[in-house]
């Protein structure tokens, strides 16, 4: 259960900076099936790679006092855009950095305040 709310957590933050960052977007007929997929894909990555970018630039991190997250939390989305793209044929695009940049932002603002009104899952769910 705690896996099926951070996964549409995921996609309405997605969704969130769809609408509201140019340079993300996605076409088709169903606009809802890329960003549903999107968010999975992003979880995945954050939690594969992310986990692992995040432990070599730890040095970045520190020294620009969090900053540098907001640069990992871009290219995460833009290599879930990416991955959803080649593999996946799911069409949602992110046109350039800055894109990424500020859906990044969105994102995690978003997740942000959704966990925060949710009521907390317990593990064993």
């Amino acid at each position: 259960m705690k896996f099926v709310i951070r996964w549409l957590v995921s996609s309405i933050a997605v969704a969130a900076a769809v609408l509201l960052v140019p340079g993300i977007g996605v076409e088709g007929s169903a606009p809802w099936l890329p960003i549903v997929v999107v968010g999975l894909l992003l979880g995945l990555v954050n939690a594969s790679f992310g986990t692992i970018i995040r432990a070599i630039s730890f040095g970045c991190i520190f020294l620009t006092l969090g900053i540098f997250s907001l640069v990992i939390n871009a290219w995460m989305l833009q290599l879930s855009a990416w991955v959803a793209t080649t593999f996946f044929a799911v069409p949602l695009y992110v046109t350039n950095f800055w894109a990424a940049f500020w859906g990044g932002i969105v994102i995690s603002l978003v997740t942000m305040a959704l966990n925060a009104v949710l009521p907390p899952v317990s593990p064993t769910n």
